[in-house]
């Protein structure tokens, strides 16, 4: 088995409560942007983009957050508030993917967003592979228009994930995968 075959069996997501500093330094968050963009992508739209949380950005970030959840939820208490706040200020780096899939006369949106979707799943394998761990997630903040405007989206824009990345503090426990036989048929037998 190569080690890219070994490197896909083991790579597991990990919660961004286990992640900490380290993260990625400029060249390794490059290399990890980098092969992130190398997923399919018919017609070379690039039909993506990244908003990189870290130092004081992360902050912002965060506060926006809590604020946005405060005004949606205005007998929510001080802890749930900062629960929500805590959401962006775990992992040392996060990677907001952008899917900028725009209506196209040959490549339909939902291969656009879908490549979105593989550059979020490179840029997890990209980070394992360095010794990191990392966790795609959204959270009901992905999908606030208030929220993704204060952050730079543009009103056609949306999240495809959030890639927090950082070093584990702890080897995530595997979860049960799927039964092949359960999910798996084949056409004509």
């Amino acid at each position: 088995m190569t080690d890219t075959l070994a490197l896909l069996k083991l790579r597991r997501s990990v919660p961004p409560q286990f992640l900490t500093a380290p993260g990625p330094d400029e060249s390794q968050l490059g290399d990890i942007l980098t092969i992130g963009t190398r997923v399919p992508d018919h017609g070379k739209l690039a039909p993506w983009r990244f908003i990189v949380f870290s130092g004081a950005g992360r902050d912002k970030a965060a506060e926006i957050v809590a604020q946005a959840f405060k005004a949606k939820n205005p007998e929510a208490d001080a802890d749930k508030v900062a629960f929500e706040r805590n959401r962006l200020l775990q992992a040392p780096v996060i990677v907001a993917v952008v899917s900028t899939a725009r209506p196209h006369v040959k490549i339909p949106e939902w291969e656009q967003e879908l490549s979105a979707g593989a550059v979020c799943m490179n840029m997890l394998v990209a980070a394992h592979a360095m010794g990191f761990g990392a966790s795609w997630l959204t959270n009901w903040f992905s999908f606030d228009r208030a929220v993704l405007t204060a952050l730079g989206l543009g009103t056609d824009e949306r999240i495809a994930g959030f890639i927090h990345i950082g070093t584990p503090t702890a080897a995530p426990a595997d979860r049960e995968r799927p039964v092949l036989a359960d999910i798996v048929s084949h056409y004509g037998a």
